[in-house]
């Protein structure tokens, strides 16, 4: 088996929100979608080649030239938008046109090929009530197939942990992260006692949910290794 998730491929992102149209203030929601995207383009800036935007209704798409934050990215746009449930696809390959840094509908390529395909097949799983969980799938190299499934079921499993966790849960984990991953700033910043904090994250099995992530963006992240047997 062969890996060939070389560094010199871009990333596309496409995500959109779940069931838009039962939103209650779409319009409201809209804004604070915009929002938020503009606050990743500032932050991930040195890792964007074509900013996030909004491009068809409630769906956005991005393209990262540096994989080092894929993982965070799209965990922060998550997070942000909750309870609003949103949907990711990541496609890794190659751009075949010219970059527009302003206007990402005008790029085309293997990379946003598979995220289509990635977010497409995300939205299939969830129509036909299938036995597992997936928000976000990853493809990449075609001869990746089997990479590709690893990481995918992992991201599954990650689902379905965050599956379960309450808006409170959600709310002291979206604080932690705010806060330096620090138990103490994220207790200060909701004044509630970190034991609060601890208790919650413990709950939601936090951690198990962030090393697996994390795993998934440090693979994803090498730099031009290959292994082969």
């Amino acid at each position: 088996m062969s890996l060939n998730l070389f560094y010199d491929k871009y990333v596309a992102i496409i995500g959109d929100i779940v069931d838009s149209k039962r939103l209650k203030d779409r319009k409201a929601t809209q804004q604070k979608y915009k929002d938020i995207l503009s606050d990743v383009n500032l932050k991930y800036s040195e890792d964007i080649a074509a900013k996030f935007s909004i491009t068809l209704g409630d769906e956005f798409q991005g393209l990262l030239k540096n994989r080092s934050n894929i993982m965070k990215i799209i965990s922060e746009i998550e997070m942000a938008m909750s309870p609003v449930e949103m949907r990711f696809g990541i496609g890794i390959g190659d751009i075949n046109t010219d970059i527009n840094f302003d206007n990402s509908r005008e790029i085309d390529g293997t990379a946003y090929h598979r995220a289509r395909r990635m977010i497409e097949e995300v939205k299939g799983i969830r129509s036909q009530h299938a036995g597992r969980d997936a928000s976000l799938m990853i493809c990449s190299e075609d001869e990746n197939e089997e990479i590709d499934e690893l990481l995918n079921s992992i991201l599954s499993v990650c689902t379905a942990l965050k599956s379960k966790w309450t808006e409170r849960q959600k709310e002291i984990i979206q604080a932690y992260l705010l806060n330096e991953e620090n138990q103490y700033k994220a207790a200060k910043y909701l004044d509630i006692g970190q034991s609060s904090v601890s208790k919650a994250l413990n709950n939601a099995r936090f951690y198990s949910f962030k090393a697996a992530l994390d795993n998934v963006n440090s693979f994803l992240g090498r730099e031009g290794e290959g292994t082969s047997d």
